[in-house]
């Protein structure tokens, strides 16, 4: 596994991060030992960044990591954590809140749960409407001078915040969602993130399964699985999303590679400040996934790929309605 910087003032990192959430629950049940055993399988294979939330299960995906990572040397392993969702007990979302006092209180109870001293990378989920990022950013920036944080990094946010931001401390990386259906990150926040020297930890990559070649027409999602509720999964728009991935796979078998190695390397090929976050919930579909750190594309490669998904043609919009409106990054 190859490293990068994330970001100019980042930490260095495996060229592939390992995104968590999906192993508690947003994507329906998971097997608790299986996701134990997929996350010592991708540290034992070089991947050292590993991404949470600590809504994510509501603390059940911290405190899994947790039990991963007991008897294994922090210091070989970036955390990268999510703060400040708020969810009622029945999943639903509520808003989110990135009050100095709560990024205080959210960090404490993440340590606890994480039984760690410190966060590598500390970010608000999202951009809370009524609190000035200035304010967010600076309460992670006094952790980070206490300690309790070594970087600070954003989730989903556009320009303007992005600037703001960095003008009032360091910023590493911005999460956000970008694979080959989803590139509106490509128009205004990619270059400024450049400009600034920010890297970019892209989850999404596979569009949550939909482009990874394993989704079937007529599969049904259940009804506690993110992709019920999904615009792309919906009837009226996924038969015209998979022509898409037939379209896609038709390529990846002409380099002998399997269509989910093909949109994670596509990614990856979009610049060495961009780190795809890997979303395996096995190892089965972990091994199938590092697999595309071994893939070098061609400018042919990548222009066939192109062709067979090309930008925009996705059908349905990446969140249901009341969430894209808390998405800051798409205004």
């Amino acid at each position: 596994m190859q490293t990068t910087n994330l970001g100019k003032t980042g930490p260095r990192t495996s060229t592939l991060g390992l995104g968590a959430m999906g192993m508690s629950g947003s994507y329906g049940p998971s097997d608790r030992d299986e996701s134990i055993a997929t996350i010592h399988a991708a540290l034992d294979a070089g991947i050292t960044l590993i991404d949470t939330g600590d809504f994510y299960g509501m603390g059940h995906n911290e405190l899994l990591i947790a039990e991963a990572l007991h008897g294994r040397d922090r210091d070989t392993v970036q955390l990268s954590v999510k703060f400040g969702a708020l969810r009622a007990p029945d999943g639903s979302w509520l808003g989110f809140d990135g009050r100095p006092a709560a990024v205080k209180t959210a960090l404490a109870y993440t340590l606890q749960r994480l039984g760690v001293d410190h966060i590598d990378i500390y970010r608000p989920g999202r951009l809370d409407p009524d609190v000035p990022i200035e304010d967010t950013v600076g309460a992670i920036g006094e952790m980070v001078q206490a300690g309790y944080v070594r970087h600070i990094g954003l989730s989903e946010v556009g320009v303007e915040t992005l600037r703001r931001a960095a003008a009032t401390h360091p910023i590493c990386d911005l999460q956000i969602e970008y694979s080959l259906v989803s590139r509106g990150v490509e128009d205004t926040i990619l270059p400024v993130l450049r400009e600034l020297g920010i890297g970019m930890t892209a989850y999404g990559v596979l569009s949550r399964g939909l482009i990874g070649g394993h989704w079937k027409p007529g599969t049904v999602a259940a009804a506690d699985d993110f992709r019920s509720h999904s615009p792309r999964f919906q009837a009226e728009h996924v038969d015209r999303n998979l022509a898409l991935v037939n379209a896609l796979a038709k390529v990846a078998q002409g380099r002998g590679i399997t269509t989910a190695q093909a949109a994670i390397a596509w990614v990856s090929a979009q610049g060495s400040d961009i780190v795809p976050l890997i979303g395996a919930r096995t190892r089965t579909r972990l091994t199938e996934a590092l697999g595309a750190a071994d893939v070098a594309f061609s400018a042919d490669d990548l222009a066939a790929i192109e062709a067979a998904v090309p930008r925009d043609a996705a059908s349905g919009d990446r969140y249901p309605k009341p969430l894209m409106a808390m998405l800051d990054s798409e205004r």
